[in-house]
């Protein structure tokens, strides 16, 4: 992470600009409406007044304000609509403009692309004002939020009884954890949600994926969509009114799962109150894998530890995607990794006296002194850096980060693994195998795509709480000799690196069908979603 000194003005000003076409198009859906006040929160180099006058609007609107938080962005604004009566060009922070205006003034229509600045960019005051914003709505502030949930906030607050709100912001609100609060609040006090989106990014230079959500205010409650297109040139066949709503569930749940239909996303729901499944969680305990601070160096190699004579204080390590060659980790697996050259052990010192280390020990510990391994933050903050907490060893392990779908592996060798995995300990009575085998079939690996996100590049992120939220079938009646021929055909799969559906074909049958009694066609309707969600983020990779 890059430290506030160390990053340029326009980053600690959030202040990534929207190309025109974007700002055009944005402006077009609302030609036909009957708009007096607009406000533009944000206006940077005031390319959205700019759409407005090109495109004859401006001229309709009764009343203008643009707010902009640096003096020479906003002198330049003012000076070119300088002719325009009613546009006012506010030099102010958003937030204290808000403080002063609201209960006084709201508007039809207020557009723009709010600032993306994380918490720690922050000034103090701007951290209050945001904290305040968010607690006064029944949201949490903490600092993992961004500037531009609060400002929506805000917005939603300043809008007319039909305003409506048009923003560019990160295509996180589909799915981040610190973004719940914000659907809920949205989904409470809008009458209309459209999300627009894109396969190919708006702003390549920063990388960061967005989406135009546009909200609506009404008394009559329409629900939401989502209007998928490759890039901005898709504005020229939109026709917002031939898109219709799903109803909104109003839950802090991701977004994400109205990229389905409305007859998918009931199945879905019916599925999760169906008796015949569990949650991941009711099985066990899941957690992240072992945060060392220092993957790198605490993560060794063979010829590392025969050099420092590190065997004694290593465990075997499962470390990555390439180190689960089936759906179980074996000690035929770990002697492969080792011998291929794989970092495929994990040290953990022992703690006690620093004397009492081995002088290979040492000098591995000096070794990574020297090279300035212990200067991380994780690592800096433990009393001796070189100890590793949380150490123990799981019952299986799930991959975090994913390409086709994840992994789900049981330990067979007393293996560790670090953050790159997240690792459960089954509750007592629980049958791994049951567990193991319940996973791989269409229901569950829909809920991966489901319970996920999209990380980045097309992977498909899990994190310990989305992982607890995927559906399993509960398998407990299975016949044994059942369930170890499925569980050798699954393993023979994915060690051959075949095509995971193979697999899916035959669990759905014998497993879904044919014992516990799930209809073919809600199988069928499964795979689907899990296709179908999948396809749509590896095609954004």
């Amino acid at each position: 992470m890059r430290l506030k000194k160390d990053s340029s003005e326009q980053k600690l000003r959030g202040a990534y600009y929207t190309p025109l076409q974007l700002a055009d198009a944005m402006v077009e859906l609302f030609a036909s409406h009957n708009i007096s006040t607009v406000l533009e929160p944000s206006c940077g180099d005031g390319v959205f007044l700019d759409s407005l006058k090109n495109q004859k609007l401006l001229d309709k609107v009764k009343k203008l304000t643009a707010v902009e938080i640096e003096p020479d962005e906003a002198e330049k604004v003012r000076s070119r609509y300088s002719d325009f009566g009613q546009v006012e060009v506010c030099t102010e922070d958003f937030f204290d403009y808000y403080n002063r205006v609201l209960g006084k003034e709201c508007f039809d229509l207020i557009l723009g692309n709010p600032p993306y600045i994380r918490y720690q960019y922050l000034k103090e005051s701007q951290r209050e004002m945001q904290s305040e914003i968010l607690t006064s709505h029944g949201m949490k502030a903490n600092k993992l939020i961004n500037a531009w949930v609060a400002f929506i906030v805000a917005c939603v607050q300043l809008l007319s009884e039909n305003g409506k709100i048009a923003f560019v912001i990160p295509a996180e609100i589909l799915q981040v954890a610190y973004a719940e609060d914000l659907r809920l609040y949205l989904a409470n006090n809008l009458a209309k949600i459209t999300l627009i989106t894109f396969e190919q990014l708006v702003f390549p230079d920063i990388e960061q994926e967005v989406v135009v959500f546009i909200g609506e205010k009404g008394k009559e409650e329409k629900g939401i969509r989502i209007i998928e297109m490759n890039d901005l040139d898709g504005f020229t066949q939109l026709k917002l009114e031939q898109n219709g709503f799903q109803k909104l569930q109003h839950v802090k749940e991701k977004w994400t799962k109205y990229f389905v239909t409305a007859e998918e996303m009931a199945l879905i729901q019916k599925l999760r109150d169906d008796k015949r499944f569990a949650k991941f969680s009711e099985y066990g305990l899941i957690n992240v894998g072992i945060t060392t601070g220092n993957n790198s160096y605490f993560s060794v190699t063979e010829e590392t530890t025969e050099q420092y004579d590190l065997a004694k204080v290593t465990l075997p390590l499962i470390g990555r995607s390439s180190h689960a060659h089936g759906i179980y980790f074996t000690p035929e697996d770990w002697e492969n990794n080792k011998g291929i050259g794989k970092r495929a052990r994990l040290i953990s010192f022992p703690d006690i006296p620093y004397e009492e280390y081995p002088n290979g020990h040492k000098q591995y510990i000096m070794h990574g002194e020297k090279n300035g391994e212990h200067e991380g933050y994780k690592c800096s903050i433990r009393d001796r850096w070189y100890i590793v907490p949380s150490v123990w060893i799981p019952d299986a392990f799930f991959l975090r980060r994913n390409n086709l779908y994840p992994k789900f592996v049981l330990n067979r060798c007393n293996a560790v693994s670090t953050d790159t995995m997240h690792r459960m300990k089954f509750n007592d009575g629980v049958e791994p195998e049951n567990v193991l085998l319940a996973y791989y079939n269409s229901i569950s690996f829909a809920f991966t795509e489901i319970c996920g996100r999209s990380y980045g590049g097309g992977v498909l992120e899990i994190l310990p709480g989305e992982m607890g939220n995927i559906l399993l079938p509960k398998v407990e009646n299975i016949a044994p000799e059942v369930r170890e021929k499925l569980l050798m055909y699954i393993d023979s799969v994915v060690r051959n690196d075949e095509d995971i559906e193979k697999a899916l074909d035959v669990v759905d049958e014998e497993l879904l069908v044919k014992t516990l009694g799930v209809d073919p066609d809600i199988c069928r309707k499964c795979r689907t979603v899990w296709k179908k969600m999948q396809k749509r983020r590896l095609g954004r990779g």
